[in-house]
């Protein structure tokens, strides 16, 4: 017996990991252009004096990332915490 003998069940699978993998890709694209917009705001002036980041632009950079992605972890496990409780989101 083949494991490629059902091949409609195997494409509809596929084409589920498909639509999930491009959900992912395009979740994970907006978070990244939410951390670039909302850091490069917060850090970055108006007027460019130089071509590359100082070193007080870099360093805010590096906390606005990390906490961008602490919050990001902190609200998805109060999520997970309340899916799994049923409660309302």
């Amino acid at each position: 017996m083949s494991f490629f003998m059902n091949n409609a069940a195997n494409q509809s699978v596929n084409m589920q990991n498909m639509a999930m993998a491009e959900q992912e890709l395009e979740m994970v694209s907006d978070l990244f252009n939410r951390i670039v917009s909302s850091c490069h705001q917060k850090c970055i002036p108006k007027t460019y004096i130089e071509g590359d980041l100082n070193k007080g632009e870099a360093v805010c950079i590096d906390r606005c990332v990390a906490k961008f992605f602490e919050v990001n972890k902190s609200v998805g496990t109060k999520l997970q915490q309340m899916s799994g409780a049923g409660l309302p989101m």
